[in-house]
């Protein structure tokens, strides 16, 4: 399922998350770190692989269509649990 969002609440995402879930969401997607930094706008791809999100500059930070959610949405789960 595609998803279009800003960069900045994408990064602002990230930035929520915990200690440990980029580590932790690479071994569940099994995937490299570098792959879900990827996912969160970051462009290491001697280490991590593209991860089907396209960016346009624009307000915000840009605009971001990611192709596949399922880091996305993990993400937010990580930090909804970490909220309680």
């Amino acid at each position: 399922m595609e998803r279009k969002m800003t960069f900045n609440e994408l990064r602002k995402i990230k930035d929520s998350l915990p200690d440990g879930s980029i580590k932790k969401m690479a071994q569940e997607f099994e995937v490299t770190e570098e792959t879900v930094r990827n996912y969160f706008g970051g462009a290491n791809y001697t280490n991590g692989a593209a991860v089907g999100i396209h960016m346009e500059p624009g307000p915000n930070g840009g605009i971001v269509l990611i192709d596949d959610t399922k880091i996305l949405e993990r993400a937010k789960q990580i930090i909804e649990a970490e909220a309680v």
